[in-house]
């Protein structure tokens, strides 16, 4: 099957290309342009509180989703023996991840003195010819991913190899246009981070205020100036009743369905705090109907009882809202919003200490009901409210530019490489 991909006639390029470029490119494997090989096993009892920094593979998978491990160190004279038996890394150097998840690339933007222990680590040592940013984005195409999907397949488990990593078609153009590729790639790159950490600013700014705002410590003033009533405190069973949702199980769900619907595990994977939009719809006319102004908090998981300590305010009428699902109504003035936000932030672990259960966690309202809840005067759950509705619009803003940017660049590496 290999050699049938390699046999294959080429397109050597690409469909997107800057102006100023018109040769074609080289149409080799990538061992015939730069030298691969596997990495050094350091055993975990050589690992060390301080000394020379080293990566996994687990290292290199964190980097690629955003994300850190706790470091691993190893001793200065065994990086030195090491290093002299293979080399140091440095700058433009690739790790590619060869076992577990395979093909996940790692560049090496500085020549701080690291290594790496894991066998299932493949080095790539860049040269002169090729730009390592160019490099690192080949393996990020969508060619790449279906040349290991192909060839990496040993049994049931997947592994890239050196000898396959050598034997990859690897076509790629002169330097001057893969460092012009490089760049472009990279300021789209640095416009996902930047995106990425906005979302991430938001999302903290937002904990830190609904802290703030459901401790008390910061508080609205009225259109006059003036101080809202001081807070009451009740149990929920005073301002909420009781509701169930019914039947519907996920087998009823149709795409071009009649009704819409809402399965309990939805609660805690699809929707957030507030539903704007129902995803699941049914021919089935089982369930419960909403009613504006309903919490709905899922009673039952096999996860843990922290799932089930997410309320979620639904504003439509009419939604079937199928089993395992509490509905919290109330005939109280009460801005549902505001309670959903509450509930499931400011009061989330103290709802998961009333799931029982082990295998299958279960959440009762007849526990919910005695919890200790806050009631402010309406006006001020409704500023509440706006407040951070406000917010996560802003965060779901930036969500989708951060999502476009992603796609944006999914299709550059799928134009712009052959």
């Amino acid at each position: 099957m290999e050699a049938e991909i390699l046999q294959k006639k080429k397109i050597i390029a690409p469909k997107l290309r800057f102006k100023e470029f018109v040769d074609m490119w080289n149409d080799k494997k990538l061992g015939d342009v730069l030298e691969i090989t596997s990495a050094s096993r350091v055993h975990k009892e050589e690992w060390t509180e301080t000394g020379i920094p080293f990566y996994r593979s687990s290292d290199v998978v964190a980097a690629f989703k955003g994300t850190e491990n706790t470091k691993a160190y190893i001793s200065f004279e065994l990086f030195t023996s090491l290093s002299n038996k293979t080399g140091r890394v440095k700058i433009d150097d690739l790790l590619i991840t060869g076992g577990g998840s395979i093909g996940i690339p790692f560049l090496i933007k500085d020549n701080e003195p690291l290594y790496f222990k894991d066998a299932d680590l493949l080095w790539i040592k860049n040269t002169n010819e090729i730009s390592g940013y160019f490099l690192y984005s080949f393996f990020l195409t969508q060619s790449f991913k279906n040349y290991i999907n192909i060839t990496s397949h040993v049994g049931t488990i997947a592994h890239y190899t050196v000898i396959q990593a050598k034997n990859t078609p690897f076509q790629f153009p002169s330097l001057p246009e893969q460092q012009k590729i490089a760049s472009f790639l990279s300021s789209v790159d640095e416009k996902i981070q930047q995106l990425s950490r906005k979302k991430e600013l938001l999302g903290q700014y937002k904990k830190g205020v609904m802290q703030q705002l459901f401790s008390g410590k910061l508080r609205f003033k009225n259109e006059n100036g003036k101080a809202f009533p001081r807070w009451e405190e009740k149990f929920l069973g005073d301002i909420f009743h009781c509701s169930k949702g019914n039947g519907l199980s996920k087998d009823k769900l149709e795409l071009d369905g009649k009704y819409e619907c809402i399965l309990y595990g939805q609660l805690y994977t699809t929707y957030k705090e507030v539903v704007n939009n129902v995803t699941s719809k049914t021919n089935s006319k089982e369930g419960e109907l909403s009613k504006t102004g309903d919490l709905l908090v899922p009673c039952s998981t096999t996860t843990t009882g922290i799932d089930l300590a997410n309320v979620t305010a639904l504003n439509i009428e009419n939604v079937l809202l199928g089993g395992d699902i509490t509905i919290l109504r109330t005939n109280e003035k009460v801005n549902n919003i505001f309670y959903a936000y509450y509930l499931s932030n400011y009061k989330k672990h103290k709802i998961a200490s009333y799931a029982q259960g082990s295998t299958i966690v279960h959440l009762s309202y007849n526990h919910l009901k005695l919890m200790k809840i806050d009631l402010p005067c309406f006006e001020e759950q409704n500023l509440i409210a706006n407040l951070l509705i406000n917010i996560d619009n802003k965060i779901e803003n930036v969500t989708k530019q951060l999502t476009q940017t992603q796609t944006f660049k999914k299709g550059l590496l799928q134009q712009m490489f052959v």
